[in-house]
């Protein structure tokens, strides 16, 4: 180059930098930009947060950066009734969602929230990533979305300010928020308690302010989102295996090439498998940060009562579930 264009260079730089900052080259786009939400907080071993940067970094890095994932927690891109919608129009790309809200939309995923049905983790897993669980991912494609994995959020505890729980008796009379899922109103309604749906948005205020009396839900969200703070019971009923799904917008997932779906696909498989493995670490250990933090805490010492209170159950939803999947789930539960 020559001296004098090297010198207008230099000074179209100065000019550059003096009017924006230090001149930086440009880097360049990522062929696809995936915002992905969930409700919950973007705590250290909240369950959402734990896969949503799971996958955030074996995405990036399988596709070697051609994919960038943004994340939302907190309900950023909505609550979660909206954020399905918005992947099925398109209109959002991805987001980790509670099964009972997928359930909504496609009826089958209510086998997941079935009542005391799984033994432990394991169990659920070798259920979720066998034919059962493919039945689902092609149900769910169906509706606009894509079952990227199969997540946990550990088995659901109840928390209340009335009394702690060891047998269906203990449940009645209780206003317990649940899920806007006719599952969780049937279940609380079959053990004797009243059940409450209510969005996830409204539910801590409602404790504190004691329009309700508490809830259902998994050890980990009841640390992370400072329940603790407003209720005083924890019972260990392990009443649920809590499903997360990380889903993606078919519409978006569709106009990928090949080598980014397969991409997406991989990095998803090995982020469900460390979010699994994180959740059950943090479930194991949070049990006693809650009672350093004030909460009674206490196990179910005999499921059998709760059981047989909760039969009714699966009768009411063998139909809309499928009477396929629920005996092929049964006889792999035995």
């Amino acid at each position: 180059m020559r001296w004098d264009r090297w010198l207008t260079v230099l000074a179209v730089g100065a000019l550059v930098s003096g009017l924006s900052g230090p001149f930086v080259p440009r880097a360049e786009a990522a062929d696809l930009t995936i915002k992905l939400g969930w409700p919950s907080s973007a705590g250290e071993t909240d369950p959402y947060a734990v896969g949503a940067r799971a996958f955030k970094d074996a995405v990036e890095k399988e596709s070697k950066g051609r994919i960038e994932v943004k994340l939302f927690p907190n309900r950023a891109l909505g609550d979660e009734k909206p954020l399905l919608e918005g992947m099925r129009l398109g209109t959002v790309e991805a987001g980790i969602v509670t099964n009972a809200v997928v359930a909504q939309i496609e009826p089958a995923f209510q086998i997941n929230d079935m009542p005391f049905l799984y033994a432990d983790e394991a169990q659920a897993q070798k259920v979720l990533d066998g034919p059962v669980g493919d039945k689902l991912r092609k149900k769910l494609e169906t509706k606009g979305v894509v079952v990227l994995g199969f997540m946990e959020g550990g088995f659901r505890a109840m928390i209340n300010n009335v009394r702690p729980v060891n047998t269906p008796a203990d449940v009645k009379g209780v206003k317990y928020r649940v899920m806007q899922n006719p599952v969780y109103i049937a279940m609380f309604s079959s053990l004797g308690g009243n059940a409450v749906p209510m969005a996830w948005a409204e539910t801590f205020t409602a404790v504190q302010q004691g329009a309700i009396d508490g809830l259902e839900i998994p050890p980990t969200v009841i640390d992370q989102n400072k329940l603790f703070e407003v209720t005083k019971y924890m019972s260990l009923t392990n009443h649920t295996y809590s499903v997360i799904e990380l889903l993606m917008s078919k519409r978006v997932f569709d106009k990928q090439p090949d080598d980014l779906k397969q991409a997406i696909v991989k990095a998803a498989a090995e982020a469900t498998k460390q979010q699994r493995a994180a959740s059950l670490k943090a479930s194991q250990e949070v049990i006693a940060t809650l009672e350093g933090k004030g909460m009674k805490v206490n196990k179910v010492a005999d499921i059998a009562p709760f059981r047989e209170s909760v039969k009714t159950v699966y009768e009411q939803f063998k139909p809309s579930i499928g009477a396929d999947i629920v005996d092929e789930v049964l006889v792999t539960v035995k």
